[in-house]
């Protein structure tokens, strides 16, 4: 019989499902492989929760040969996704994402039934479209035909590792995200759930909750990857948290990450509770906490700008370095989808300070510190609940931590140097932490210092360019300040 020498770390993001394999020893990455997710865009963002499970069969074919040497595995995955299944574990619709926005009005609804202050003050986070609770009470209005057939309702990670096990499990960093979990006292809050869909019957519906360095199940009767019979199957959790343990993150450190979405986080040893609901006061995988700022607008933006300008990747990147920091004024407050933190799911993208002279650099330009300047007042944000991060470092991931103009205007708006890890793929490298921590009955913290990668400076700030920082943040602060003013009932 073949050695279980690797573990596996999955991360099955709102575009793709990613596998990285790491050798029990020592931590090296040894293979990786990646399968697309249907595309999908705000107002209306759903997947099918099969073409997660196709995609992670994908991913895995294209590493067959290592798979009998897989000794645990763990999924992480996108946030807040609804996934509800029926009586034969089969999904009873679509999953409603992290970015569909449609459950504005029962967000709202669900803030009249209790207050802010109470909702932050138990589950760390205020209902907005993004959380899991307020797409159960959209569920319950739009399609009531499915309530009485749930069997489970669960989160993106939980329904892979329920396709390989058969049992329906989480922890508490992906918990967090559904408005219905305490992170102070790791417990579901049931009567919470029930004010979304009254009378289902919680204390079966939801996932047993199990420590993050658990395992939660084994590999069984999984017909569609033989191979794997018998593989430890470890708690799982959300891609920020398993993001931060492959990265080795420290208290101090503040970490932005854009991709589809754009974060930035801190861990803290204390749990912020923000009833204005700009921050959400999430759990991390360790045992802590991890205070968060999301924005439904980050790599995506630059994607699209990049259709408008008819360039590459490098060619934008080349475009926002050649223009002077500011743009000359150009200004973009980049809600092309609707936006979660301002909670404005009805708002769009707003270019302003346009004149006749100008150049596609500008608003290339514009577009990198529109998209940065959104989520830094977040760090505002959090200073403010007595989340220090100072005197940590400054730490890019996701899609577009690669970009040089990203990195630099990243540096030049906070006058920091910025860290990047060596490789992109930090969410599943970090799940393969947790597998094994799992693996080895270790904490995911003690596995994550052990396998800590690389991480250099790749960007440092331009003094004339910071003395601009100030100025730049404080346009795009009134220019956003205007849109929220426009679109705050939509």
């Amino acid at each position: 019989m073949m050695a279980r020498d690797l573990v596996a770390g999955i991360d099955s993001s709102t575009q793709s499902c990613t596998v990285v394999l790491r050798q029990v020893s020592d931590g090296a990455v040894i293979a990786t492989a990646r399968a697309p997710h249907p595309p999908t865009t705000p107002p209306k963002s759903e997947q099918c929760p099969d073409a997660w499970w196709s995609a992670l069969q994908s991913a895995l074919a294209d590493v067959s040969e290592f798979i009998p040497r897989i000794a645990a595995l763990s999924v992480g995955s996108q946030g807040h996704g609804l996934v509800m299944l029926d009586e034969e574990g089969q999904p009873l619709c679509k999953a409603k994402l992290w970015n569909d926005t449609e459950s504005g009005r029962e967000a709202r609804e669900l803030l009249e039934k209790l207050s802010a202050e109470v909702w932050s003050a138990r589950t760390g986070s205020v209902p907005a479209p993004a959380m899991t609770v307020s797409k159960i009470a959209w569920m319950q209005r739009h399609r009531p035909e499915l309530m009485a057939r749930i069997r489970h309702i669960m989160l993106p990670a939980n329904f892979l590792s329920y396709r390989l096990t058969g049992k329906s499990f989480t922890e508490r960093g992906l918990a967090t995200g559904t408005g219905y979990f305490n992170p102070f006292e790791d417990k579901w809050e049931p009567e919470l759930a029930d004010l979304a869909a009254p009378g289902l019957d919680w204390e079966v519906i939801l996932p047993e909750i199990v420590a993050s360095d658990a395992v939660g199940g084994v590999v069984s009767n999984c017909s569609a990857i033989p191979d794997l019979e018998g593989c430890l199957v470890a708690a799982g959790s959300g891609d920020n948290m398993t993001a931060a343990l492959g990265m080795g993150v420290q208290n101090g450190d503040l970490v932005i990450s854009l991709g589809t979405s754009g974060t930035l986080y801190a861990v803290t040893s204390e749990g912020v509770k923000d009833p204005l609901g700009t921050i959400n006061g999430y759990a991390d995988a360790t045992g802590a906490f991890m205070p968060m700022i999301t924005t439904l607008n980050s790599a995506k933006v630059a994607d699209a700008f990049r259709r408008v300008l008819r360039c590459s990747h490098a060619e934008f990147d080349e475009l926002a370095l050649s223009a002077e920091a500011g743009a000359n004024g150009v200004t973009l407050v980049p809600y092309l989808d609707g936006e979660r933190t301002p909670n404005l799911p009805g708002a769009t993208g707003q270019l302003v300070g346009l004149r006749s002279d100008v150049q596609p650099g500008q608003i290339a330009r514009a577009v990198v510190e529109g998209v940065l300047c959104g989520l830094l007042e977040g760090e505002r944000h959090m200073s403010q609940h007595g989340v220090d991060t100072t005197g940590g470092r400054l730490i890019v991931t996701g899609g577009a931590s690669q970009s040089r103009a990203f990195r630099q205007v990243l540096a030049d708006l906070t006058g920091r140097p910025i860290w990047a890890t060596v490789s992109p793929d930090a969410a599943s490298a970090g799940a393969a932490v947790q597998a094994m921590a799992a693996l080895v009955g270790k904490p995911c913290e003690e596995v994550a210092q052990l396998w800590q990668p690389e991480i250099t400076i790749v960007a440092e700030p331009d003094a004339r360019s910071v003395s601009r920082a100030a100025e730049i943040r404080e346009r795009y602060r009134n220019h956003a300040d205007s849109v929220a003013a426009e679109f705050l009932n939509l």
